[in-house]
């Protein structure tokens, strides 16, 4: 389930950024949180998986009709399990009227996830 991030989460945001390589240090984490919070057509969403817990984190960007997956992060003990596949899904049942692209660190993963979609249609 996605929950959009409030300053109540700020913790767990935090520490699931900063598995992304390019976010390891607490400045460029804390400046990544406030893009999301300062621009506005940018969101950020926690993932809570079925046990409750917060285990991912999707950073979008809605630009009118297209909707860009800047960035999503796993807890480790979730990455196999295609999670990520799970919240495309949720961010896709948010945004029904959005083609979902990708940027350079995002567009494999959101390939992937088009085609498991278009291969369980048909």
């Amino acid at each position: 389930m996605l929950i959009k991030y409030k300053n109540d989460y700020e913790k767990i945001a935090m520490g699931l950024l900063s598995f992304i390589p390019d976010l390891k240090d607490v400045t460029r984490i804390n400046s990544a949180i406030k893009g999301y919070l300062d621009i506005d057509n940018r969101d950020l969403y926690l993932w809570k998986n079925e046990d409750g817990d917060f285990t991912g984190v999707v950073g979008i960007e809605d630009d009118r009709n297209i909707l860009v997956v800047r960035a999503i992060s796993l807890s480790p003990d979730e990455r196999h399990k295609k999670v990520s596949f799970l919240i495309l899904d949720a961010v896709l049942a948010l945004y029904p009227d959005r083609k979902i692209m990708g940027t350079i660190d995002t567009t494999k993963l959101i390939e992937k996830w088009e085609m498991q979609k278009n291969e369980s249609k048909g």
